[in-house]
């Protein structure tokens, strides 16, 4: 089972979030989300905690922890994975 801690703090209104995200105590990435993301992505959520674990799940089915980028945007995803946006809306 692959273990992922995520802790994300808010940047400002407008900027949305920064998240660090640690996998199997292995790899560590930064994960930036904005509001307007959050909003179509995860409508209601507050913070974008569960939606950026769930993006992580989704990535570890598809590559190796070690080939996920160490710092990138959350839309960056859906440029390698063009089923991302769809898929993570119906998680």
């Amino acid at each position: 089972m692959t273990s992922i801690e995520i802790a994300c703090d808010r940047t400002d209104s407008v900027d949305g979030w920064t998240c660090r995200v640690r996998v199997d105590d292995a790899t560590e990435h930064v994960v930036r989300v904005t509001p307007g993301e959050l909003a179509r992505l995860a409508p209601g959520a507050a913070t974008p905690h569960d939606l950026v674990r769930r993006s992580f799940e989704f990535l570890l089915v598809r590559e190796p922890k070690e080939s996920i980028l160490r710092s990138f945007d959350l839309p960056v995803i859906g440029r390698y994975f063009p089923d991302y946006e769809r898929e993570i809306r119906n998680r």
